[in-house]
């Protein structure tokens, strides 16, 4: 047994303990339908590991033992391995969860829905669109206590996420970890046990700008390393800022590595403390009851097209994410290959929780239920990305079941066309080479976003300005 199968089993046993089925292996895939998933009256846990790229998870094929808890999940539970981002950035991308529509829908696509020189304003969901319904709002109408512990940043109360939450905590300062919203979390736990409630969590512990407490230890950088960079937050901003700038950064290899490495340490990191938050809540007797949802916002980029960080792209390290959902009861082990949006774990939830949802929030959901496809079915459709960055780039972008790619840059009218089953790392661009299906799928993209109201046709994108971090930062020139 070599030591990531060690980690993994040691893990599954753990795991196991907290959810009552020791003794008991991780089934096969079902490949029978099985019968209707339903969990009324169960609690939800979601939470986020915000801008954890899914290639960098064991459950993923990762070639370092960085996610042992997040494996042994995904292992016993529903792990949709295709899961997609409708954005690439914490903003959109979260605000998606919670409404079940697309970014340019619920319009919290900036930390500014207006900012200029004369006016500053902020985006807020109850004022961008006001006629939308979040989940915390539907489950509290079904009699769920609704509670949020965040890292704040992008998912700060201010732009609408405390909308339906009971309490929602957003750490002091900005990108916060897990080191105090679980804490905070667990508290509120115990304080609910006796109810049904919706616990959301999350942390920027694997964010550019998050550093762990005590500082890295730099378990996974080459011991030969010459130290050039140390993996500061100063270090990341000033490397993501030269990316936007001039289009791509110089690293040696040495440095790509260890960029990768602290980010790895940063994952192991959050990984652990997650476990922790397991065993601790499992000590409160919830876990027979308690459906858990596990994904993130987005990934990151680490030099896979010469730039680091997220946000300006969608690239697959940006919006391929993981997703895990694990139902209370006996192991399921279902590994799901099918392609699939974040814009559809609002329905789903839904759905498993056995909701009673308003009709005016059914009406709003863009995305489907995964419950056939946990049942065994299969299904193919196209996904839809976007990113509006900070005002810098305007990008909009289709995937097919076939595996074709297209991104579309609004502003400068540059279209990507990418064959994912050839070129996973999105290497080649073959629009030039293939016109044809480059128009077509421009077609079928623009065609979607007609459809929920976006004509893209129908103005000029121009880049401007739109900060969202707190150091000097200046209009991109590109």
């Amino acid at each position: 047994m070599n030591r990531s199968t060690g980690r993994l089993a040691i893990a599954l046993i753990v795991l196991g303990g907290l959810f009552g089925i020791v003794g008991r292996t991780p089934q096969p895939p079902i490949t029978s339908p099985r019968p209707a998933l339903e969990f009324r009256d169960c609690n939800l846990v979601f939470v986020s590991f915000d801008a954890v790229q899914a290639a960098h998870l064991g459950c993923h094929g990762y070639f370092r033992d960085v996610s042992p808890t997040l494996d042994a999940l995904a292992a016993s539970g529903f792990h949709f391995a295709q899961a997609h981002s409708v954005a690439s950035w914490t903003v959109p991308s979260s605000m998606t969860w919670f409404t079940g529509v697309y970014p340019s829908e619920h319009r919290v696509v900036n930390k500014f829905a207006v900012y200029d020189a004369n006016v500053k304003k902020p985006a807020n969901l109850r004022e961008l669109a006001p006629g939308l319904t979040t989940l915390a709002e539907v489950l509290k109408r079904n009699g769920y206590a609704t509670g949020g512990f965040t890292g704040n940043a992008g998912v700060s109360g201010m732009f609408g996420y405390e909308q339906g939450f009971d309490t929602y905590f957003a750490e002091p300062g900005a990108f916060g970890n897990f080191d105090l919203s679980v804490p905070k979390a667990l508290e509120w736990a115990k304080a609910h046990r006796a109810e049904k409630f919706f616990l959301f969590l999350h942390g920027y512990d694997a964010h550019g700008q998050n550093t762990p407490a005590g500082g890295f230890d730099y378990r996974y950088v080459d011991r030969e390393y010459d130290k050039k960079y140390t993996g500061t937050e100063i270090e990341h901003e000033t490397l993501r800022e030269e990316g936007i700038e001039r289009g791509r950064i110089a690293l040696r290899d040495a440095d790509v590595r260890f960029w990768r490495a602290v980010y790895d340490e940063k994952i192991a990191r959050a990984d652990a403390k997650f476990r922790d938050f397991l065993q601790e809540f499992a000590a409160l007797g919830l876990m027979g009851r308690t459906l858990f949802v596990i994904t993130s916002d987005h990934g990151t980029e680490l030099h896979e097209h010469a730039r680091l960080d997220h946000g300006f792209t969608l690239y697959e390290e940006t919006v391929h994410v993981p997703l895990i959902i694990r139902a209370p009861g006996a192991a399921t082990g279902r590994k799901i290959a099918e392609r699939i949006g974040s814009i559809d774990i609002m329905p789903t939830v839904l759905d498993l929780l056995g909701a009673t949802v308003p009709e005016s929030a059914r009406e709003q959901l863009r995305g489907r239920s995964l419950v056939p496809l946990m049942r065994g079915g299969s299904e193919s459709r196209d996904l839809f990305f976007e990113t509006d960055y900070r005002q810098y780039t305007y990008k909009r972008g289709v995937l097919t079941p076939a595996g074709w790619k297209l991104i579309v840059t609004l502003e400068t009218v540059k279209r990507e066309l990418y064959d994912l089953n050839a070129d996973p790392g999105e290497t080649r661009n073959l629009a030039a080479e293939n016109p044809a299906l480059a128009d077509e799928l421009q077609r079928k993209l623009f065609a979607h976003f007609r459809s929920i109201g976006h004509d893209l046709e129908a103005r000029r994108w121009l880049p401007g300005f739109n900060p969202v971090y707190t150091f000097p930062a200046k209009p991109s020139k590109r």
